[in-house]
């Protein structure tokens, strides 16, 4: 039954290297050694509830089990090509496997067979139980698969309807970090640390297209006087186009307004900080780096 399932349209060879065939005449049929005309083609029809199959001509009538004697005295019956008002029995045919090879059964226990011997049954097709063993194979049929079975194409659901998203929300305000010298007035030196203040444009372009930067990104935060970052404040970002670290010294000098910092970055195993010494990444790699006051507490726990 399996071979049926996949197959749209069949030709059955029988024991005698012959096909089935339909005749011209849109009623008989029989066997031939050409099996390339259209007569040698039939579809396949599956009939679920019976787990059985019809098999349709190319006159688009069915393989039918007669009840009409093939010769008179004798016991097949002939097989020939209907197309009945209601389908009925008659045209059903039940597989049944055979090693690589299908017997096919009628609803009353008799199978489609392929006659040889001596004219008239030579070429003849009948369906009866075989008794002599010289015709026990004549019931067995090849099933060569012309066309395979098209897969039911799976619904195709609608795409959901189109949400525009909603706009992004404005940059978040430059940080301004700020300590006033009367909030500690023991303290020896009083300072402010403030991060540059950029015009609305020149932000805009520095934060949303760093990748169209000419140079080196370099990303800052400016520790306070004991040396801490606050984690939650956003990195300022501005393009260096040189090569030495005292060069960048100085530009980040110029663009936070303090005066002799050191340059650290932030061990990524404890988190510890540490002063930039020797020389700057190659390939103009990025990098996040903290600024440290001299007078930082920090900054003296960092090189020591």
């Amino acid at each position: 039954m399996e071979i049926f399932k996949k197959a749209e349209t069949v030709r059955l060879r029988s024991y005698h290297d012959k096909y089935l065939l339909a005749e011209e005449d849109e009623d008989s049929v029989s066997q031939d050694r050409d099996g390339r005309s259209m007569n040698a083609r039939w579809t396949v029809e599956i009939v679920e509830e019976t787990n059985g199959i019809r098999l349709k001509s190319c006159f688009g009538k069915y393989l039918t089990a007669s009840n009409i004697p093939m010769f008179l005295a004798m016991t097949g019956k002939r097989v020939t090509q209907t197309l009945p008002r209601r389908l009925d029995s008659s045209t059903e045919w039940e597989p049944i496997r055979e090693g690589v090879q299908v017997r096919l059964k009628t609803k009353y226990g008799q199978y489609l067979r392929a006659n040889g011997g001596l004219p008239p049954w030579r070429n003849s097709i009948t369906h009866d139980i075989p008794h002599r063993t010289t015709t026990q194979d004549w019931v067995l049929w090849d099933i060569d698969i012309l066309e395979s079975r098209k897969k039911k194409a799976q619904p195709v659901t609608a795409p959901p309807a189109y949400t525009p998203l909603p706009p992004p929300p404005p940059p978040p305000e430059l940080l301004r970090v700020r300590k006033d010298e009367h909030d500690e007035p023991d303290s020896p030196k009083g300072f402010s640390l403030k991060s540059p203040r950029f015009p609305k444009t020149e932000y805009d372009d520095r934060i949303s297209s760093p990748v169209k930067a000419d140079g080196r990104l370099i990303y800052y935060k400016v520790a306070d006087e004991d040396g801490n970052v606050d984690e939650r404040a956003k990195e300022e970002l501005f393009s260096f186009k040189g090569m030495g670290l005292e060069e960048l010294k100085q530009m980040l000098e110029e663009e936070t307004g303090l005066t002799d910092i050191s340059i650290c970055s932030k061990n990524p195993l404890n988190g510890k900080l540490y002063p930039l010494r020797l020389h700057l990444p190659p390939n103009n790699t990025k990098m996040h780096v903290v600024l440290i006051p001299s007078s930082s507490k920090g900054d003296a726990a960092s090189t020591s």
